[in-house]
Formats: structure tokens, sequence, C-alpha cells
């Protein structure tokens, strides 16, 4: 009965194999957290305890197993280790393993493991979670995850860390240790794993909250596809369709098409937010757009960005809290810079493509960079800055636009808004978090499957030209300061400004299950899954008729949860509060989960997670040279950039 309450001392999951003519020694440890012994072959079902020692071995007597007291038994206490690299093989990274993302310039290291070492749930053939051993016995599914992913490398705002993920009714109920608490130690009450549980294996694998994309022009529902596929789970912005208006501008115009968007999308796996158009010097329409559905309200150029159209849309935005989002006048038409920022009176105004290429107060719009009322972002196709920026920019804007070569005037228009060393500073900017966002400006001078690929390179970039950011504590070799600041650009400072960070982008308990998974050699190119409230709706996957899911071609494809009615279950639209309490949603009759959208009003740019810096910033109207606190930020062009060509063959 030494063995009694005991587990082979071996790493979690592996085996010992005994042959019956070759005696074998072995290390044993105690079992841990309760103590309870259940299922298997109920040869001691019950918790352990000296007491039971004489009436557990009558009983294996009495079922036929030999027994031979020892009482001078030798027993020694031996230490069990385990290598890194072979532990990192079975469960993935711990405390002090450094990653490389994909092919870029960036490491990071683990900065805490929040499993329990010997304790590590895995599943498979002779692994762990097994009745009985890491899945609990006779638990209830209200008392049970519904998914834990195990031994995963989250990668968030928050920290970048090994732990448990457990999800229940689509919602991320616990980040840590889960298991079965009868046998193990240190199991999160909340992340219990039973018969009713499913598991995805995180091992080896990196975790982050899906993207939210603040800029999309909702030109055609392909997109979808392409930003479900490249990570995104959250699209904000406003449209119709490919009409003039929304292949320039991001506004859903009328409560009409407001109706008509949310029916279209409810069944597509996304969540979504619209934006109506803010351009109103009175206050009726947009109020109407509200009670409609919006979830914010869009002040863009080619309907006219005045004082007046601004002043006035964000009384409707402070009176309804809803954020206002602005692309402002780049022909200086009425007003310049300091126009517009007067008119913001110092309330809060989130800046779309704050560089200036996609739009804004030529030559130096991006000096609202420095005030604590504007909430900045990029939009992607100048991210990061390259030997063909400016060269691409030209064609996108005669098209976006509806521009014409042939005038004069629309090209002078064209050659104001592209400047070479305003894009060089957004690159800067952006490293030092003076710039707090990248979205997309989907098929309007920027491309939805690319929010999350072409962060990752301006942050390489970054890293490549200019160093570790020893400001953050990065050394060389570990990079986590960096990789925190850029991975908060498309996640919680997106949701954040939209009102949204109560529910998605940011790996936390409380939030939508909306998670990507990645290889560590795909990250930020391919993921390898996308799950919606935890139903997986992307994945990797290879032929269909194959006798195994990774027969080539192996590339990603929707899965059971981007059908329409499981899409309609695990995402969310976002909506005013007006239009929730008016009962305007209720009458629309759809089948997706409608949330309110919360606290835009009140936030400023020390709210955004690691990308609140406010320098001094100034632009030189004739060189456009850009200084910020005095210091001239510039930098040249990449010749090669990561995650590119090599991901992008098949």
């Amino acid at each position: 009965m030494v063995a009694y309450g005991k587990r082979l001392d071996i790493p979690a999951g592996t085996a010992v194999r005994f042959e019956s003519d070759h005696p074998k020694t072995v290390t044993l440890c105690s079992i841990g957290g309760a103590k309870i012994i259940s299922g298997g072959n109920r040869l001691a079902t019950g918790t352990v305890g000296s007491l039971r020692i004489e009436s557990v071995i009558d009983d294996l007597v009495q079922r036929g197993f030999g027994h031979l007291p020892e009482p001078g038994a030798l027993e020694v206490s031996i230490d069990t280790d385990l290598g890194r690299e072979a532990y990192a093989a079975m469960f993935g990274p711990t405390v002090g393993d450094r990653v490389r993302l994909g092919d870029t310039a960036l490491w990071i290291e683990v900065e805490r493991d929040e499993t329990v070492y010997g304790d590590e749930i895995k599943f498979g053939g002779g692994k762990t979670i097994r009745e009985g051993m890491g899945q609990a016995t006779n638990r209830p599914a209200s008392e049970s995850l519904d998914l834990v992913i195990t031994n995963a490398l989250i990668v968030d705002w928050s920290g970048i860390y090994k732990a448990d993920i457990g999800v229940k009714d689509g919602i991320i109920v616990g980040i840590g240790k889960a298991g079965n608490p009868d046998v193990m130690e240190g199991v999160h009450p909340k992340l219990v794993v039973g018969s009713s549980t499913e598991v995805i294996a995180g091992e080896k694998h990196i975790v982050t909250a899906g993207a939210v994309d603040a800029h999309v022009h909702y030109i055609c529902p392909q997109q979808v596809t392409e930003a479900l596929a490249s990570g995104t789970t959250t699209m904000i912005g406003g449209g119709t369709g490919p009409s003039a208006g929304t292949n320039a501008t991001t506004c859903t115009s009328s409560p009409f098409y407001m109706q008509h968007m949310l029916a279209a999308t409810d069944s597509l796996p996304m969540n979504f937010a619209f934006t109506g158009k803010g351009n109103d010097s009175g206050p009726k329409a947009l109020e109407d757009i509200v009670i409609a559905g919006a979830a914010g309200l869009k002040l863009h150029e080619d309907w006219g960005s005045t004082p007046s159209t601004i002043t006035n849309c964000l009384d409707v935005g402070d009176q309804y809290d809803v954020q206002v989002n602005i692309h402002t006048d780049t022909l200086n038409e009425s007003g310049f810079v300091e126009s517009t920022i007067a008119a913001f009176g110092g309330r809060t105004i989130h800046t779309y493509h704050t560089e200036g290429a996609g739009g804004g107060h030529a030559p130096d719009i991006i000096v609202v960079c420095g005030l604590d009322n504007v909430l900045p972002s990029s939009t992607n196709p100048t991210r990061p800055y390259a030997n063909n920026t400016l060269d691409e920019h030209v064609d996108m804007l005669m098209v976006c636009h509806h521009l014409d070569r042939r005038l004069l005037e629309d090209c002078k228009f064209t050659e104001s808004r592209i400047r070479a060393e305003t894009v060089a500073a957004e690159d800067v900017l952006h490293d030092i978090g003076a710039i707090s966002m990248i979205s997309s400006d989907s098929q309007a001078m920027g491309r939805v499957g690319e929010v999350v690929s072409r962060t990752w390179r301006t942050a390489s970039k970054l890293r490549e030209f200019r160093g570790p950011l020893e400001s953050l504590g990065d050394t060389e070799g570990c990079d986590n300061g960096r990789v925190k600041r850029y991975i908060s650009k498309y996640t919680v400072n997106p949701a954040i400004t939209h009102g949204i960070s109560h529910l998605v982008g940011q790996v936390a308990v409380g939030m939508l299950a909306d998670l990507v998974l990645w290889k560590f050699e795909n990250f930020g190119a391919k993921p390898e899954m996308v799950l919606k409230s935890g139903v997986i709706a992307w994945a990797q996957m290879g032929d269909a008729n194959a006798s195994i899911p990774t027969v080539q071609p192996f590339i990603g494809r929707p899965m059971w949860g981007s059908h329409p009615r499981s899409a309609a279950l695990n995402s969310v639209s976002f909506v005013s509060e007006v239009s929730i309490a008016s009962g305007t949603i209720a009458s629309y009759g759809l089948a997706k989960r409608f949330e309110p959208v919360k606290n835009c009003r009140n936030v400023t740019k020390k709210d955004m997670k690691w990308n609140d810096a406010t320098p001094r910033m100034q632009v030189d109207a004739e060189s456009y040279e850009v200084r910020a606190d005095g210091i001239l930020v510039d930098i040249e062009p990449a010749t090669r950039l990561p995650l590119s060509r090599y991901y992008n063959m098949f």
C-alpha cells in the first residue's frame, strides 16, 4: 500500500511501461488537491486517509489481488527534474523561455506561468484529461467548463504569460490552472474540467484577443471572410455597399439603411457596430440615426467637416454617449487644424488616419497626437513606411475619392495628402506610443485582412531600426514592452475608444471568448484558429475527404461557428443605449444579441493602454518635417518586411 494516494512522479501525460518479467523501480508522489480518488477500477474510491488503509487492503485481497506486507520497505525521496527543452516540447514554453514572433525581429519572454508544474492538463491518448485524473468525476454541466484551452501562451496588453483559459456560455470565466480539484493542486474554482468540457490544445500556441478594426467601409460582405481569416472578430464603421458614399466614407446614413445593415450582418460570424453620418450643423438627422442603432457618428471631409458640423456632432455624441470619429478637412477650406482643434472644445474624439495620407488637414493634422482629448489611429496602408508606400497611395487616393488625373486641382489635392515626412514620422510616433490604434480603412485606402500583419510589420521594422524599447524595460532578445504596446493598438484601445471594452478587446475574465490561436512561426500572418464566443469559426483545415484533418491542401477555411444560426448566437451587434431603450432594436426582429456601447464620451488618451504619450507636436509647413518635443521624428523606408511573401505563396 505504499502507492495508496500516490501517482507516478513523471511528467503529466507521459507513461511508464511495465513488463511482466522485468521488475522496475519507480518514483511516486502524492496526488494533489482534495485527494479524492474516483473512477478507474473503483479500488480505493474516496478521500485518501491513513484510517482507510486497512479497509482498502481488505477489499483488494477479497478481489483477488496479492498482498505481501513489507513493514521495513525502503522509501527514499528523489526530486524529479525535467529539462527546459523537454518541458517546452510537451507543454509549451514556461517562465523565462523566449519565443520569436513569426519571422519578425520581435522576441517575447514568458513573464509568469499560472499552471502547476507536474499537474498540467493535456488531452490525448495516455494524457491527463481523463476521467478521475485531470477530468473531474460526476460534475454537472453547470459546474464544468464548456471549453478549456490548455497551456496557452497569452499575449495581451495585460501581460505575456502561460495559463489555461476556461470558457462557459461563450464567456471567459477563468484564466489560470484548470483541471480536477479532487486530485490536482491549484485548480481555479471556475476552471473545473468535467465530462461536459471540450478541449483545444493550446500547447505551443499563442492566444490573443480578436482584433477590433475600428475603421471599416462596409463596401462588400466578402470583407467579413477576409477579416475573420486574419484574426479580426469585431468590425466598426459604416456604409451600405459599393456606393460612391461608402467607397469614400464610413457612414450608414439613414434609419432605413441602419435597419438593413443590421439585418444583413445578423447571420455573419463577426461583431458589428455601425456609425451614422455626422456632417450636419443641426441635430435632428444625427439623433435619428443614433436612435436607429448607430454606435457612433462619423465626420468626413467629403461631406464637409466644418467647425459647425464638428461642434454639432460632438453635442449629439455627448447627449447619447456614442463616439465621434473624424476625417478632417485636407483642403483647409473652412479653417486650418487649429480651427478644428478649437471646434473639438477639449471633447473626446477619435481621429482617423491621423498622419494624413488617408485624409486630414494638410500638412499638419498629425499635431493632434499631442492632445489628451484626441484618440489617434492609423489606417494600415501606411503601415509601415516602406519603399513603395508613397507610389501606391496615388492610385488608391484617385479611386477612393472619385478624383480625376486630368484635373490639375485633383492632382494637387493628391500631392498635398501624400508626404514622405509625415508617413515616416507616423512610424516613430507609433513606437513611442503617441498614436494609439491601427485600423484598416477597408477597400477605401486600406486592407481589411491586414490590420494584424501590418501592425507587426511596423513593430518589427521599428525594432530593427530603433533597437529595444529600453523605456519599457526591453532588452536584446526580449521585446515584451514593445509587443504589449503594439497589440494594444488593434485590441483593447479601439475597444475602449468605442465603448465595447467590457466585452471585447482583451483576454480577461468576463470577456466574450473571441480568441485567436497562432502557431509561433505563423504569428501575425495566419491564425491557426479563430473562436467566436468559444465556438470555432475559422481554422486551418485539410482535405475534407482525407482520413486525418491535416492532409493538404491545409488552408484556412470557415468552420461550424461561421454558419448562420451559430453566428447569430456567437456574435454581437453593438448599438447605442437609446436604440435599445426606445424599443427600436427589438422592432427589427433580429437574432443577434445587441449590446449598448458605454462610456464613450469620458475616455481620454490617458486611457489608451501602452499608447498614451502626448508629445508637443510641430510640423514645418514648407519642409513637412515633424518634431515631437522638439526632436525630429524621421526614419528611412523599409526595403524588406516580415510576414509577407513567405506566408502568402498559397
